[in-house]
């Protein structure tokens, strides 16, 4: 494989030309489109990203979700905003939280992260560290009379949220009981009711509060840390498209319940899963694709390649040779920087692609037969250097 060409190609303005980032700071504009609908980019861009449980390893599906986020706070930084990222660490589980703390799986997750380009968050929250927050969001639920206490519990009146998310109550019920939230508890008055606190176990971790020794619900922890790092609003919610329901749906729920600030996100930003087999990868499956062993074989850039070179809403198959198509369009990348100069048209082109809903494969096109400026943008904007 080529050397990539490092040289900057600037970034957008509101004319479209190139900026040199050693140019004196102007007003810029821009509005990214996902599907379909426009966001005005106002700085700063506050992202919240649904991080890790660190009990496994990174699989391939764990690192499509964190390279499109990357690429979208990238796409954002190109025309001018600044942008604030939130990813947090889910460490408040039960016997394999504290088995994978003890192998060092968060160390293992930073060095995949790093090897693939991902940037740094921001605000790495953990949800240890949010515990009192999460009391907190409880008890004003519980004043507002959207939570009610019950054996240790403090539920969250969630009856509705799943018509909000437009999901049907037998889908839903479904979604609910695969992910833990135990709709046919008893304790609840509905089955959409959720855990906002709950009580520990002899091994589960612990704290005290008002309804006694116990932890948070896994939703509310999310709540908790988007309000604590980013404020009661935040301008984009990412994850994986099986985070939608109910852990986005019941984290936004919580947090405009609660604030009475409506919306949480203006946008959602869910990337598709990635399969093996016609299965989605997961370890329950058995069919993981682990980012360390692609990167024992693979360049990194190919990897990255990989993960971008389709939409990112969409679910698709890995197979082993979708790394060596994506190694030559790397190629063909490289080598189009590497000539001198392209049509100020084809920067424009290249920005508006990535601007209308992250359209890589259009934009990679585009660069790829343009050469130039376009392409060495594209090669920064999608850190594939």
């Amino acid at each position: 494989m080529t050397a990539s060409p490092l040289s900057a190609s600037g970034i957008i303005g509101t004319a479209g030309r190139v900026l040199n980032p050693s140019e004196p700071p102007q007003v810029r504009t821009a509005d990214l489109r996902l599907a379909g609908d426009r966001l005005p980019v106002v700085s700063p861009v506050r992202v919240y990203v649904c991080g890790i449980t660190p009990y496994d390893v990174t699989h391939l599906g764990h690192a499509a979700t964190f390279v499109w986020a990357d690429v979208l706070g990238s796409v954002l930084r190109m025309v001018g905003a600044d942008v604030v990222t939130s990813r947090n660490v889910t460490d408040v589980d039960d016997v394999l939280t504290r088995a994978a703390d003890a192998r060092g799986r968060q160390y293992a997750f930073d060095q995949d992260m790093r090897a693939l380009g991902v940037r740094r968050p921001t605000h790495e929250p953990r949800a240890r560290q949010h515990v009192g927050h999460v009391q907190q969001l409880a008890a004003a639920l519980l004043v507002s009379g959207r939570a009610y206490e019950r054996e240790g519990h403090v539920f969250f009146r969630g009856g509705a949220v799943a018509e909000t998310a437009g999901l049907d109550r037998a889908h839903a019920l479904h979604l609910a009981a695969e992910y833990g939230d135990e709709p046919d508890d008893p304790l609840r008055e509905d089955p959409f009711d959720v855990a906002v606190w709950r009580p520990s176990g002899e091994n589960d971790p612990a704290w005290p509060s008002p309804w006694g020794w116990g932890r948070p619900g896994w939703h509310a922890e999310c709540a908790a840390m988007a309000w604590a790092t980013l404020g009661q609003g935040i301008d984009l919610l990412v994850g994986g498209a099986d985070l939608a329901f109910p852990h986005h749906a019941y984290q936004t729920a919580l947090v405009e319940a609660a604030s009475e600030v409506i919306p949480f996100a203006r946008r959602h930003f869910h990337v598709g899963a990635v399969r093996r087999d016609g299965e989605k990868m997961a370890k329950s499956t058995g069919n993981l694709v682990l980012v360390a062993d692609l990167l024992r074989e693979h360049p990194p850039a190919a990897v990255r390649g990989l993960l971008l070179d389709r939409h990112w809403a969409a679910d698709w198959d890995y197979n082993p040779a979708l790394l060596d198509s994506a190694a030559s369009r790397l190629d063909a990348l490289y080598s189009a920087a590497a000539r001198p100069v392209s049509a100020p048209s084809a920067v424009r082109t290249v920005a508006d692609r990535l601007l209308d809903n992250l359209d890589v494969p259009g934009a990679l096109d585009v660069a790829i037969e343009a050469g130039g400026d376009a392409a060495r943008l594209l090669t920064r904007v999608l850190s594939l250097g």
